[in-house]
């Protein structure tokens, strides 16, 4: 049950990236937000901090946002959007100026205009555009080691230390962030859909194994989802 809750929460962070379009970029960038800070415009069931999260909040470097199991919670920042589904927190920070968070567990996912907009980071992964091109993307952490990414628009790098890898639009990865300690059989058989060989790089601090999605399995996990506990 729990690995099925957690593939609910993904296949609902990968319907919603679709959402987050560039007009909702562009619209970001001229509301003049502060650098690094973000605002709320949108909540459902969310908290800032231990304060229940309600538009117009403005979010600092260093504060706790979350969600609860039904909750939904946006937040814009100068160019770029995050959006957490249920049962999610993120620490909000900076970076050089610019919006950064930190997912400590569950789901996010994220729209930003270039590379230097927004980064998401999640365990010892850093996550954030390709170049000067927009870009949304969503992360899911499955275990201390293991995440989701998938790219949804334009591109985005996956960086552990000086291992960086590219993850294409309309792609999605399961992402081992501790290759010297995975068998080769336990989670890749685990993992439901179809697995190819982990893309590798010349120095790994991680390996990337694609995954297969089916459209119809999403489209009926999003309706579980989203459906009502107490709808007969």
């Amino acid at each position: 049950m729990a690995r099925l809750r957690d593939l609910l929460r993904i296949s609902l962070a990968i319907s919603l990236s679709f959402g987050l379009t560039t007009a909702s970029i562009s619209t970001a960038s001229t509301t003049g937000s502060a650098p690094g800070f973000g605002t709320v415009v949108s909540a459902q069931r969310a908290h800032v901090g231990r304060a229940a999260a309600s538009v117009g909040t403005t979010v600092f470097s260093g504060d706790s946002l979350d969600t609860d199991t039904l909750g939904s919670l946006q937040v814009r920042a100068s160019s770029a959007r995050l959006l957490l589904s249920g049962d999610s927190r993120v620490t909000w920070g900076t970076e050089e100026g610019n919006a950064a968070a930190t997912l400590k567990n569950g789901s996010a996912v994220f729209s930003a205009t270039n590379a230097k907009a927004f980064a998401l980071h999640a365990s010892s992964a850093v996550i954030r555009p390709v170049g000067d091109a927009p870009a949304v993307g969503s992360v899911a952490i499955l275990s201390p080691r293991e995440l989701m990414v998938s790219c949804s628009r334009g591109s985005l790098a996956i960086s552990v230390d000086d291992d960086t890898k590219v993850i294409a639009e309309g792609t999605a990865y399961r992402v081992d962030l501790d290759p010297d300690q995975s068998s080769d059989g336990g989670t890749q058989s685990s993992w439901p859909g179809k697995q190819k060989q982990p893309k590798k790089s010349g120095k790994d601090r991680f390996l990337l194994y694609v995954i297969v999605f089916s459209a119809a399995a999403t489209g009926i996990a999003l309706y579980y989802a989203l459906e009502s506990p107490d709808k007969p």
